[in-house]
């Protein structure tokens, strides 16, 4: 899949105000607010600030406090990065993926579900839920039930919305143009990095003190 250059553009500095700001610091990035963000997304959410801050709301109730385990949270995610195409997500979730202990040799499998590997229960659930909300715009009967057996109802609500916010994430990602960071060490969907390293685990935003470490 081709994608468009960047279509919007960061948000130009002479034109920061303190709404644009306050995206850009959302996260706890340090000096963000003075020197803006160095991740693709925020720069470009400061064009519009109130779109920016509810959807960084939204994003970090769904990224943070996800009633989900964070491993079917990150099989989620990557399963749809492979789906839609979504370089981004992609590149981000293997990492995050790493850190919560999902092998890369999964993470090869969920581009292939549901061949290639001997999937537990609850991840074929969650994997199969991706894949019918996608294509049919609903989910069946015959994974509902799975679902009601495996998940509490809040976390059905998480998985269905979660899906959600990361297919819309995926589109707004491609159609604005938003590429992945130059700083970044860019793991391709054949996860092999533009260095040629092995992928590293790395912490999601906000998850610890040093989740900005190597991201100058």
């Amino acid at each position: 899949m081709t994608h468009p250059a960047q279509r919007i553009p960061p948000l130009p500095k002479d034109e920061w105000t303190d709404a644009a700001r306050d995206v850009f610091a959302f996260w706890g990035e340090p000096n963000a607010r003075e020197e803006g963000s160095k991740t693709s997304i925020l720069p470009v959410m400061g064009q519009h600030p109130g779109l920016g801050m509810a959807y960084n709301h939204w994003g970090k109730q769904l990224l943070l406090a996800n009633t989900l385990s964070t491993r079917h949270l990150e099989l989620l995610i990557l399963r749809i990065a492979w789906r839609v195409q979504s370089a981004y997500e992609w590149h981000h979730h293997v990492g995050y993926a790493l850190n919560c202990g999902i092998t890369l040799e999964e993470i090869a499998a969920v581009k292939t579900y549901p061949a290639g590997h001997d999937w537990a229960e609850d991840d074929a659930a969650v994997l199969t839920t991706v894949d019918e909300l996608l294509t049919t715009n609903t989910v069946s009967d015959a994974t509902w039930a799975v679902l009601e057996w495996l998940f509490e109802v809040r976390q059905r609500m998480d998985l269905v919305f979660t899906v959600g916010h990361y297919v819309m994430t995926s589109w707004a990602l491609s159609a604005f143009g938003v590429p992945v960071e130059p700083w970044a060490d860019q793991i391709g969907f054949d996860l092999r990095t533009r260095s040629g390293k092995v992928p590293q685990r790395t912490l999601k935003p906000g998850e610890g003190d040093g989740w900005a470490d190597g991201r100058d």
